[in-house]
Formats: structure tokens, C-alpha cells, sequence
């Protein structure tokens, strides 16, 4: 992949992988609010609902704020936190940024797609590929997928079928072009049980995703907490358009107790790949510092 440089990438979230260190916040999610009062309001007092809406929206506002604070320091990036009831926050969620191997995973989706239209399973050389291309982000290996598959355009039929409206895919794969609300819609798609994947498809891309190799183990995971579990791909490219500065990239997904979310966090102008490390993982826990998911 000339035209694409040195791409990297690692997984999403699900089982497999736990995390044993804290991590930051965002919005409040499914199973998270504790704040609705323990007896019945008054008649004239607001419903526990209405409490909740209030907390969200105070939730978000700091959050805002604080991003925006930090964005004024950093390179440029966009984060999105979408829990299981489908609640979204986002912040520049429709800004375009290079996937570079974060795409990895939208060629897993249409991998996985493509088998079950066919009524069959991986064959033994797709699963070898898909295990080197999401384990070990390896570009060869998702070169021959993509090719396999017939390339951007098929990438493109399959993400439609995903809902992924503000993606475009490039001939150079690691160029594809997305947004941190598209690429939460595609994490939760990989989980749901009425989405265009089946059980053995979802089951595949959970236990791919949550095995990656260990050197990839940065960017969406520092915000899971002790006993949660997660899954990750992270992309990291510097680019000639931009005197090779890093691109950025890590999405994934946080289970636990009381948590279900899918995150994506993308940023580009990055001065080196542990800086820009470095603002994705902040960020991260930024969500949930202040979500409090």
C-alpha cells in the first residue's frame, strides 16, 4: 500500500479483553443514573424522567466544555459515545477524518456479510487473513481482503447495508474517509442482535476484536474500569499531505456491569504517534469522567 504508507490498527469491544486499569467518562448510559428521587414526586414536581433528562443535559454541556477547552490546546479530533439504548453523544461528529486501519473493520463487517449471503462460513484463508488483519493490523492481509472482496465499491454496498451514511471508501483502503458518528453506528452494528449480522458473525468479530496484540492495546481501553471488558482497532499513519504528521485513530466498544457503549475517537496534525496517543486517550476519558457512563 504505497499510496498509503505505514498503517496500524488493533480491535472493538465485547469479551475477551479486560482491562485492569481506571479510565475516564462521558454520558450517562443505560443503568448508570442513580439519581431519580426514592419516593414520588409532587404533582407539580418534575418525573424521574424529566430528573434524568435534566442530569444528561448538564452531563453534556460540561463535557462540551471541557472538550472544547482541551480542543483549543490539542490537534484537531472528534469523539462519539453511543450506549445500547441508542442514546448518542457526539462532539464534531460529522467531521471527515482518514480511517487509516480503522478501516480494517468495516472490511471485516463486509467480509462477514459477504459469507453469510452466501450461506456459508469463513474458508480457512479468510479467517487466517481476518485474524493477521485485526490482531496484528497487518496490511497485507487486509490488501487481499479488500481485493477478495472487490474492492471500494463493495465496501461501499456492504456499509449502506451497515447505515454508515458519512463514509467513503478509497481505492487506497487506509485513505477511506469517515466520521466518529458513522463509526459508532458500525461498533454498534457488530453487537446487534436485530442488525444485518448474525450470532456466529458477531461472536467472530467479538473474539477478533478483543485479542489484539498487546503492543496495540492503547486509545479506546484506557477508559475501561477494573472487571469491564472491551474491544479495540486503532489506526496510526503519518501523512505526507500533512509533514508527516500522525493520524490518530482508535474505536471500540466498553462492557461491564453497568456499561455498554461503543466509542470512537479520531484526530489528525498529530507532532508523533505517542502524542496523538496520548489526546485519543484522554479525550476517551473525557467522556466518561464527565458522562459518567
Amino acid at each position: 500500500m504505497a499510496a498509503v504508507g505505514v498503517l496500524g490498527g488493533a480491535g472493538l469491544v465485547g469479551v475477551g479483553m479486560a482491562r485492569g486499569d481506571s479510565g475516564g467518562g462521558v454520558f450517562p448510559l443505560s443503568g448508570t443514573f442513580h439519581d431519580s428521587p426514592s419516593s414520588s414526586p409532587s404533582p407539580t414536581g418534575p418525573s424521574p424522567e424529566e430528573l434524568a433528562a435534566q442530569e444528561r443535559a448538564k452531563r453534556t454541556k460540561a463535557l462540551d466544555a471541557a472538550l472544547k477547552k482541551y480542543a483549543a490546546t490539542a490537534p484537531e479530533f472528534s469523539v462519539a459515545v453511543l450506549d445500547n439504548t441508542g442514546r448518542k453523544y457526539s462532539f464534531r461528529g460529522t467531521e471527515k477524518y482518514e480511517t487509516a486501519s480503522v478501516v480494517k473493520v468495516q472490511v471485516l463487517a463486509c467480509l462477514l456479510l459477504t459469507a453469510q449471503d452466501n450461506g456459508r462460513d469463513l474458508t480457512s484463508t479468510e479467517l487466517a487473513l481476518a485474524k493477521r488483519m485485526i490482531r496484528l493490523s497487518d496490511n497485507d492481509a487486509t490488501t487481499s481482503l479488500f481485493t477478495r472482496l472487490g474492492k471500494a465499491p463493495a465496501i461501499t454496498k456492504c456499509n449502506k447495508r451497515l447505515g454508515l451514511s458519512q463514509t467513503t471508501v478509497n481505492s487506497a483502503w487506509g485513505l477511506t474517509k469517515t466520521t466518529v458518528d458513522d463509526q459508532v453506528k458500525l461498533l454498534s452494528e457488530l453487537v446487534d442482535t436485530k442488525g444485518p449480522l448474525d450470532a456466529g458473525s458477531r461472536q467472530l468479530a467479538r473474539q477478533l476484536m478483543s485479542t489484539v496484540d498487546k503492543a496495540q492495546d492503547w486509545g479506546v481501553p484506557a477508559a475501561a474500569k477494573p472487571g469491564e471488558t472491551f474491544t479495540v482497532k486503532n489506526g496510526w499513519l503519518p501523512r505526507s499531505t500533512e509533514n508527516n504528521r500522525w493520524i490518530i485513530n482508535s474505536v471500540g466498544r466498553i462492557t461491564g456491569d453497568d456499561t455498554n457503549v461503543s466509542i470512537a475517537v479520531l484526530s489528525h496534525g498529530n507532532a508523533s504517534m505517542a502524542g496523538g496517543i496520548t489526546v485519543v486517550e484522554k479525550v476517551a476519558k473525557m467522556t466518561r469522567q464527565y458522562l459518567k457512563y
